[in-house]
């Protein structure tokens, strides 16, 4: 049995298409084919397996270099002929070494950051900042994170754009420790923002001051 026995490829068409994107920065990173035998094999393993067509054999992606594709989920297209894998990758997965075949910018976004803040934290490497932080606790982090907010505020008062950047960055990492901290994913914060862009026209004016309290 696999959670991926839901999906049924149409193979009658000859080999399936297969595209590998990572599953936090959404790059894609390789294009190939799988027959039966390798989807069967992937589901089963939870790592990517191809069909190569110029070996004429199954090909586990990293057999050689050890750079596994480990598979985080995967979508069948509407005609049932091309399969989407987002895979968190062991290495590079491009044989130049680099983390795409295609010549695409390396991206960083809140999910990296996500997955990097909870590696810190599963590792437990005395010499880490975020562990750091975490052993400290929630006030800790909340007092880091609301210094950095502070900075950004005072980045933006002097109207320097290169300190309002570094700033935010360092504010986006406290509060991603500070999520992790609260057992908050990005993907809840996401949840709630995908809700709220279905509501339009939902100013209700400015707020009052407060003047008692």
């Amino acid at each position: 049995m696999s959670k991926y026995d839901a999906l049924v490829p149409d193979f009658s068409k000859g080999l399936l298409t297969v595209v590998l994107q990572h599953f936090t920065n959404k790059n894609v990173l390789m294009v190939g084919f799988m027959n039966e035998e390798a989807f069967e094999l992937t589901k089963r393993d939870e790592v990517v397996w191809f069909f190569s067509r110029s070996k004429d054999r199954l090909w586990k992606k990293g057999e050689s270099s050890e750079h596994y594709q480990f598979v985080k989920d995967m979508y069948l297209d509407c005609d049932q002929d091309a399969l989407l894998i987002m895979i968190d990758p062991a290495g590079p997965t491009c044989h130049r070494n680099t983390e795409s075949c295609f010549d695409i910018p390396v991206a960083f976004g809140l999910d990296d950051l996500e997955e990097t803040i909870r590696q810190r934290a599963v590792g437990h490497d005395e010499k880490s900042y975020t562990n750091y932080l975490l052993d400290k606790g929630t006030d800790k982090i909340a007092k880091k994170f609301g210094e950095e907010a502070f900075e950004v505020v005072i980045g933006a008062k002097n109207h320097d754009k290169e300190e309002v950047a570094n700033e935010t960055a360092d504010l986006l990492y406290h509060l991603g420790v500070l999520l992790y901290d609260q057992g908050v994913d990005v993907a809840d914060v996401t949840n709630v923002l995908i809700e709220r862009h279905q509501k339009k026209n939902n100013f209700k004016g400015e707020r009052k001051d407060v003047e008692e309290y």
